[in-house]
């Protein structure tokens, strides 16, 4: 594992608390609508790339999904989000990995992903991301990461931008493209990010 990557988002979520993070969504209402329009039961098995502690999981929760993964590099963000749901936590299967690293044998209905695909900026990191879902995703995925109108860094961190084409490019592979829409993400220190989300059918 990338250790100063590691240690830099542990130091991020030790520090900073949600309202100091641009990422926060107090509820995350273009993922829900994508999750759900794919039209799964309540049984489908989602993991969410990245989702430190993110409010996702409580409203994936609060709709009734049951079988729900969240996977993030930070153990400090994992735990943050098990102190906000309580016994609730008991029902979610936490993983602590750098996403590129994530070994599994667990195939995944759903593979959501917001702001991690987007740190990964070298071929060899995005490769690896790609044959993991390629793998781990079964039926669907979602991303959404900074746009070509959005920010360049995160966190102090480069990241890479994408539009439609570069990112159904990235996935051509192994997965249809549904549909991709650009949206204007307000941060809590109303700032404005322009993301782009994709959603993607696996072939």
């Amino acid at each position: 594992m990338n250790t100063a990557h590691k240690n830099h988002w542990e130091t991020i979520y030790e520090t900073k608390t949600s309202d100091q993070v641009s990422w926060t969504q107090e509820k995350p209402k273009t993922s829900l609508d994508i999750i759900n329009s794919f039209g799964l039961g309540k049984d489908a098995k989602i993991i969410d790339i990245g989702g430190g502690d993110s409010n996702l999981v409580d409203y994936l929760l609060e709709e009734g999904y049951q079988n729900i993964t969240v996977l993030d590099i930070s153990g400090k963000a994992l735990e943050r989000a098990r102190n906000r749901l309580g016994e609730k936590a008991e029902k979610i299967n936490w993983v602590i990995s750098e996403i590129t690293e994530f070994q599994t044998e667990e195939s995944y209905d759903i593979w959501h992903d917001r702001a991690a695909f987007h740190f990964l900026t070298n071929s060899d990191q995005i490769s690896k991301y790609r044959s993991i879902a390629e793998k781990s995703a079964d039926k669907f995925m979602i991303l959404g990461t900074f746009s070509k109108d959005g920010p360049t860094k995160c966190s102090g961190l480069d990241i890479q931008q994408y539009d439609e084409q570069s990112m159904t490019e990235s996935f051509e592979t192994s997965f249809e493209k549904i549909k991709c829409f650009t949206e204007d993400h307000i941060t809590p220190f109303d700032t404005v990010q322009n993301f782009i989300f994709c959603s993607f059918k696996k072939k």
